[in-house]
């Protein structure tokens, strides 16, 4: 499917760009769905790394934490090679607890510039979930701070410490900010085939995180198709990933110039 869109549906998600960072808040945020689309991209020769705020060692209330955070490391490093990521990075922040602080901005920031994505993926930032439930609060102060962070990464003025103490030099080159999960979304991501059935592969990889929630049981693959086949209906595929697009540098032609 092109770009454009066929009125009253979603349009695709650009794709004229190689590289991109997506930053979360815990293991396993990325694989409710943007896996799939990262597993797409993947297949296309993009570079993408995984940014996380915590390492979820709060999530599995029968293991103490210390013990959890390697475990739950480890299923995300799991399931982001099931997708074709190699580098995942760790901030630990104190998961449950992650505030939108300056210093979180700076983080992201340091990591923007490192990696100079053309692209950022984050989750859902707004107070209610499109199902009704109150979003997580380290959801919300990560998607702020994501957001915030693609534009302070390219002004020099803002964390010039990251120039004068580590030598990394504003990056503007972020286009867009993709969140995921939300109610209002304004793009799709055909992830029919083989990328809906590797994102499955990569939740498959949190088995101990779900089975900690009381879900021994749980099968990905009936609740991936059917989030992916309601996504496809909003963009006249047979399955979708949904994303709400943040312009960081505008689309197109300067509204000064004229065609």
């Amino acid at each position: 499917m092109s770009s454009g869109a066929i009125e009253g549906l979603l349009p695709a998600v650009p794709e004229d760009w190689n590289t991109a960072l997506a930053v979360v808040a815990h293991p396993d945020d990325i694989e409710y769905g943007s896996a799939s689309a990262i597993a797409r991209w993947t297949a296309q020769g993009k570079a993408i790394s995984y940014l996380l705020a915590s390492r979820g060692e709060a999530g599995i209330d029968a293991i103490d934490p210390i013990d959890a955070a390697p475990l739950r490391e480890q299923e995300e490093r799991t399931g982001a090679r099931a997708v074709g990521v190699e580098t995942v990075e760790f901030l630990d922040h104190r998961d449950g607890v992650i505030e939108n602080s300056i210093e979180l901005r700076r983080e992201i920031t340091r990591a923007i510039r490192t990696h100079r994505p053309e692209v950022l993926i984050t989750g859902n930032y707004e107070v209610k979930m499109p199902n009704g439930m109150t979003n997580q609060a380290d959801h919300r102060a990560v998607g702020l701070a994501t957001l915030d962070a693609a534009r302070d990464a390219g002004n020099r003025w803002i964390f010039p410490e990251l120039i004068e103490e580590e030598g990394l030099q504003p990056w503007g080159g972020v286009r867009f900010v993709m969140v995921a999960g939300t109610s209002t979304p304004t793009h799709g991501v055909d992830v029919t085939g083989e990328a809906l059935q590797r994102g499955i592969e990569s939740l498959r990889a949190h088995a101990q995180y779900t089975s900690g929630l009381g879900r021994a049981s749980f099968d990905p693959a009936p609740f991936l198709s059917w989030f992916a086949t309601q996504g496809g209906g909003a963009m006249g595929t047979e399955s979708a990933v949904l994303f709400d697009l943040h312009w960081t540098i505008p689309p197109g032609p300067p509204p000064w110039v004229r065609t």
